[in-house]
């Protein structure tokens, strides 16, 4: 048992990777969550009624942006202000109760308003404050809420993981070698792999789709079509980033490795965290994350009943991070296996 033991105690400490992963992984991962989930001092964007006493609109204004009616309340364009982001809440009186009309249950951005609300209450004399939510309110239990989250993250992970050890085993079994010999381009040769297992994962992406929405009864408030094309080319994306990953690894338990590095961060980023009131400007780490994009596209098309104009951009995102990665495998080929 000893001299068991003590070989593992070798083996682990002539892994310098597996060391580091240990230690270094969990540390990381710890420290991004203390930045993203401490206290942030993100000031929200107020539309006051004109209804409202002044006293309270005096006490939100030490608390957050405030912005006052002046005339009759015009629900439409508050709405419109709502969608676009320009504000955070509109606040009315319904009798003798507050009435907080946002637009979507964002937890940090409804903490914020109800904050600044408190010190308020006094002032008004209601009784009671009750929300409503523009967008995301037909969903009848969390699985509903958070379908899109559920769908870019899982099929990214599992493709991932799939085409990082697909592409190690090429490498185990001689065939990459093989077929390096041959006078097929390096470039040609990232672009047969990530078509190839791309073509698979796309099938998958359909599948999840597909199931999910008629077996599960996930509601898709925009055209299935365009949530296939998102999940599609967040597909390739996967492929494209376990085929780098496996480029560092010399065999399948190494590519597992990378879980923790890889795919761990993008998760927060996947639209469980509001980037807007992320502290320290971490939001803008979202740029780097093909799930982000994905994510987000999603959301719109799922949950805003968006349209193609309204995606467009993501979609270019998961595109440049796709020929970035493509870029990227080529090089690292040629540099890192000489063969």
């Amino acid at each position: 048992m000893i001299s068991l033991i003590l070989r593992i105690i070798r083996q682990m400490k002539n892994d310098p990777r597996t060391m580091a992963l240990m230690l270094l992984a969990p540390v990381v991962i710890l420290t991004l969550l203390f930045f993203l989930l401490s206290n942030t001092d993100y000031k929200a964007r107020l539309l006051l009624s004109s209804e409202l006493p002044d006293p309270l609109a005096t006490a939100l204004a030490s608390r957050a942006d405030v912005i006052r009616e002046t005339g009759e309340p015009d629900l439409a364009a508050i709405d419109r202000q709502l969608l676009d982001r320009k504000a955070d809440a509109y606040i009315y009186r319904s009798g003798n109760n507050l009435v907080i009309r946002m637009r979507e249950n964002d937890a940090v951005k409804l903490k914020a308003v109800s904050s600044a609300l408190q010190s308020a209450m006094a002032s008004l004399g209601a009784s009671q404050v009750s929300t409503e939510f523009l967008l995301g309110t037909n969903g009848e239990n969390m699985f509903q809420d958070m379908g899109y989250i559920l769908l870019g993250v899982l099929s990214f992970f599992f493709v991932f993981i799939i085409a990082g050890i697909a592409f190690v085993r090429e490498r185990e079994s001689g065939t990459l070698e093989r077929l390096m010999i041959t006078p097929v381009r390096r470039r040609a040769v990232v672009a047969g792999y990530t078509l190839g297992y791309g073509l698979f994962a796309a099938i998958q992406a359909i599948f999840i789709i597909l199931y999910t929405q008629i077996v599960l009864g996930l509601p898709i408030a925009g055209s299935v079509a365009l949530v296939i094309l998102v999940m599609v080319l967040l597909a390739f994306s996967a492929v494209a980033t376990g085929t780098f990953v496996s480029i560092f690894a010399n065999n399948e338990f190494q590519v597992m490795q990378f879980i923790p590095v890889v795919i761990i961060p993008q998760i927060f980023f996947s639209g469980l965290l509001n980037l807007d009131t992320l502290p320290y400007g971490l939001g803008r780490l979202a740029w780097i994350m093909p799930i982000h994009y994905g994510c987000s596209a999603l959301k719109i098309i799922m949950v805003d009943g968006g349209h193609f104009g309204d995606i467009w951009l993501y979609l270019v995102g998961l595109l440049a991070f796709n020929a970035v990665l493509a870029a990227g495998n080529i090089l690292a080929l040629r540099k890192y296996r000489q063969i």
